[in-house]
């Protein structure tokens, strides 16, 4: 099918009718029966059913075709992120004292202690700085120790909120952190 100027077409997606003015390249300005003329891409208007037969219309028309490009043009599904998803924490820190450390041989229990709540500190610090909303600390269940002192570094901060994080996601040993941007530390 050769869209030739003069000829009568119709857009494809549009309720459109008018005739060829020029044709560059893949594009078509075709003029209204007000005198507006309207630019296409070549594969967006067809030949008016005026200027041929019904016959020709139906089994001469490539419907694979028609087909083909109507899915090319359909939009991708938007990966927009949930409402809930968008609230979770993305900055995680594992404080069990094997995810530090490879060994702790010759470490006193108030060594691998201080090194989880320096980790913890630097960590909130640095989260602080680059101005990242919430984060979770991974402290595991315990006797608890560790995470009552983390409790205690926390509530050293004013622009800091912590409570438990989501137990279908870190289960019962974790905390999450609110950081308050505007909010003095």
């Amino acid at each position: 099918m050769t869209i030739k100027i003069g000829d009568t077409v119709e857009a494809i997606d549009e309720d459109f009718i008018g005739v060829v003015k020029s044709l560059i390249g893949n594009t078509v300005k075709v003029e209204d029966a007000d005198g507006f003329i309207i630019e296409f891409q070549s594969h967006e208007v067809m030949l008016s059913a005026s200027n041929r037969s019904l016959d020709e219309a139906i089994y001469k028309t490539d419907f694979e075709t028609v087909k083909q490009q109507k899915q090319e043009r359909k939009p991708k599904p938007s990966t927009k992120a949930k409402p809930k998803d968008r609230q979770k924490a993305h900055f995680v820190i594992d404080l069990h004292i094997h995810q530090l450390r490879e060994s702790t041989k010759g470490m006193t229990n108030f060594d691998m202690l201080n090194l989880q709540l320096d980790t913890a500190r630097q960590q909130l610090e640095f989260a602080i700085r680059k101005r990242i909303p919430k984060m979770v600390f991974v402290h595991g269940v315990g006797e608890g120790v560790l995470r009552q002192e983390l409790y205690t570094l926390l509530r050293r901060y004013n622009n800091v909120e912590f409570y438990d994080a989501d137990y279908k996601t870190y289960g019962l040993g974790a905390t999450e952190v609110k950081i308050f941007q505007n909010i003095a530390p």
